[in-house]
C-alpha cells in the first residue's frame, strides 16, 4: 500500500470507501437524523396513534462522468504483486480529539491518469462513475484493526494512492483521507492516514 501526501477532504455526499481507489469509488453517508417529535402543550394522550414512520431512503448518488478512459495498455505495464509492505494508522483530528478509524477499509491503488481523475473528484467532494472492473484488479485493500492500524503485504513496487474514510462524530460526516506513497520491493513504507 502507499500513502498519498496528506491530501484529504470531508466528503459529505460520498459514502462507501474502498474508494476502490482503482476507480475511487466514493462513499455516501446515510441519513443521520430525524426531526424532533412535536407535542401540543396540555395534551395528555393523543386521540389517535401517530402515523407509522416511513423508512427514508437516501437519494440516489449523482455520479460524475469520467473524462479519462480506462487504458488497458497502461495497466498492463503495472505489476499486480511484489514484496512491498505498507503499514499505518487511520485517524482524524477533530475539535473533540482524535477519532480512530476502527474497523474501516483502507485501499491502495496505483497512480495512473485514470485513478488520478477519480482522486481529484473525490477530493472535490464528488462521486465519479464506478471504476472499470479491470482497474479494480490492481487495487489492494484491507481493514483497520480496533485501534486503527493496518498492514498490507505482497504489494507491487510503484506509486500508489492510499486512502481511508473516518466518520467525524461532531458532524456525522464521513471524511476521506488520501495520501500518495512510493512503494519498493522488500521494503516497508509507513503511511499515516491522518489529518
Amino acid at each position: 500500500m502507499t500513502q498519498l501526501s496528506s491530501r484529504y477532504l470531508p466528503l459529505t455526499a460520498l459514502a462507501t470507501l474502498a474508494i476502490a481507489l482503482a476507480g475511487c469509488q466514493s462513499i455516501i453517508p446515510t441519513d443521520r437524523g430525524q426531526g424532533p417529535d412535536v407535542v401540543d402543550i396540555g395534551q395528555t394522550e393523543p386521540s389517535q396513534p401517530p402515523p407509522a414512520e416511513k423508512p427514508t431512503t437516501p437519494p440516489p448518488v449523482q455520479r460524475v462522468s469520467r473524462t479519462v478512459a480506462f487504458d488497458p495498455a497502461v495497466y498492463a505495464q503495472l505489476p499486480k504483486t511484489g514484496s512491498a509492505v505498507v503499514t499505518g494508522r487511520l485517524t482524524l483530528n477533530t475539535s473533540n480529539g482524535v477519532v480512530i478509524g476502527s474497523q474501516q477499509g483502507v485501499s491502495v491503488a496505483p497512480v495512473t491518469p485514470y485513478s488520478a481523475e477519480a482522486v481529484e473528484q473525490a477530493l472535490a467532494g464528488k462521486t465519479v462513475e464506478r471504476a472499470d472492473p479491470r482497474a479494480q484488479e490492481y487495487t489492494h485493500s484491507t481493514r483497520t484493526n480496533a485501534n486503527g492500524y493496518f498492514i498490507l503485504s505482497n504489494l507491487p513496487p510503484g506509486n500508489f494512492y492510499v486512502s481511508g474514510i473516518v466518520e467525524n462524530p461532531s458532524t456525522g460526516e464521513r471524511e476521506i483521507i488520501i495520501k500518495e506513497a512510493t512503494l519498493s520491493n522488500d521494503r516497508t513504507t509507513e503511511v499515516e492516514l491522518t489529518r
